[in-house]
C-alpha cells in the first residue's frame, strides 16, 4: 500500500490521530513511537501495518513495549 493509498484510507476512516502521526513524521518532529506488541497502533491489522511501514520510512523508529498486566 502506498503512503497515499495509508492516507486515504485513514481520511475515509477519519482517522486524524494517525494522520497527524504521519503528518509529524514527514516534518521531523516525531523520531520515535512506543508500542504495545500485543495491540499495535491500529485494529487493522493490514492498515497498521501500512501506517507502521509509513512512519518507518519516514524515519520513526518504533519500539516495542512489553504488555503490562
Amino acid at each position: 500500500m502506498t503512503k497515499a493509498e495509508v492516507r486515504q484510507q485513514l481520511e475515509e476512516r477519519n482517522m486524524e490521530e494517525v494522520l497527524e502521526l504521519i503528518e509529524d513524521a514527514e516534518n521531523g518532529d516525531l523520531k520515535e513511537l512506543e508500542l504495545a506488541a500485543s495491540l499495535g497502533l491500529l485494529r487493522d491489522e493490514t492498515l497498521n501495518n501500512a501506517v507502521l511501514k509509513v512512519l518507518q520510512d519516514e524515519g520513526v523508529t518504533i519500539i516495542y513495549v512489553e504488555d503490562e498486566e
